[in-house]
């Protein structure tokens, strides 16, 4: 794994992330509105310790950055943030290359990006594969026939649907993701394989699907019923793929309204992933 040498130049320094501090990061997420799981950091964390990245300035907290290394092959950058009152003095920059010089030239690396910075990317050599619509609805209704607690499906079935989803194997998180407390995950399981999955989980507003996976459209609504009927009168958010034509009729049949959109950006090859699979991102932040 690449080593990072740590930079300090005008009272600013740049070192490896506390957990406790990955908990300020995600308050300063949710006051950048990209409203971020309350259960997010353990799960975040765990998926590569070394991978996170915080800027003092004169002590005090002013940015930060993730860059997990799921693989030799594979890395996503998030959590890039600099406070709002320290913008404007190269401080982010600094942060990107420490991120950058972490994943290494090796890897193919993920980010989601907001508009504003999306052609910031493109001068990187990032580009866009496709974006995620985030949309809004109220909980409520029933949970459908068939639907069964993912906990009651062997877990290395769960790994295994998701080779197919995400680049690289990411068992660990998986563990902590579908486990967070206030959520629920269910499953859809034919002939004994599970065929559709999701999770929703308490975020800092309302609660938050991620992911939403499924065979095909129908078991995929099934799951969003289901989801739907964890919580009633509820705000509830999920980030679809345009790419994936289905979901977006899908949640637009329910009257799901678009309220922010971000690009799903690579800085090497597009990955070969069964996109038409996923209904909803796992996450905005490590993929």
């Amino acid at each position: 794994m690449t080593q990072i040498t740590l930079m300090t130049m005008d009272n600013f320094s740049i070192r490896p992330m506390k957990r406790s501090e990955l908990d300020v990061v995600i308050d300063w997420a949710a006051i950048e509105g990209w409203n971020p799981g309350i259960y997010d950091a353990e799960c975040f964390y765990q998926a590569d310790q070394c991978g996170f990245f915080v800027g003092e300035l004169n002590n005090e907290l002013v940015a930060s950055i993730s860059a997990v290394a799921y693989s030799q092959h594979f890395g996503v950058i998030g959590f890039y943030i600099v406070k709002e009152q320290f913008r404007g003095r190269g401080f982010g920059m600094k942060m990107w290359r420490t991120a950058m010089a972490y994943l290494g030239s090796e890897r193919n690396i993920s980010l989601d990006g907001v508009i504003a910075q999306q052609e910031n990317y493109k001068k990187s050599g990032f580009q866009i594969a496709y974006r995620h619509i985030r949309y809004q609805v109220v909980g409520g209704g029933v949970v459908p026939d068939g639907i069964v607690e993912l906990k009651t499906v062997p877990f290395d079935q769960l790994v295994v649907y998701e080779q197919k989803l995400f680049p690289a194997e990411r068992e660990q998180f998986l563990r902590l993701w579908i486990k967070q407390p206030n959520s629920a995950a269910y499953a859809v399981v034919r002939d004994g394989q599970i065929v559709g999955y999701g999770v929703i989980r308490q975020s800092h507003t309302g609660l938050r699907i991620g992911p939403l996976n499924a065979d095909n459209e129908q078991i995929a609504e099934q799951l969003l019923l289901a989801l739907l009927a964890f919580r009633s009168d509820a705000l509830v958010f999920l980030d679809v793929p345009d790419a994936n034509l289905e979901a977006i009729k899908l949640v637009q049949r329910y009257g799901m309204k678009p309220v922010s959109e971000v690009a799903r950006m690579y800085n090497k090859e597009i990955p070969n992933l069964l996109i038409n699979r996923v209904f909803a991102v796992t996450s905005l932040e490590v993929g």
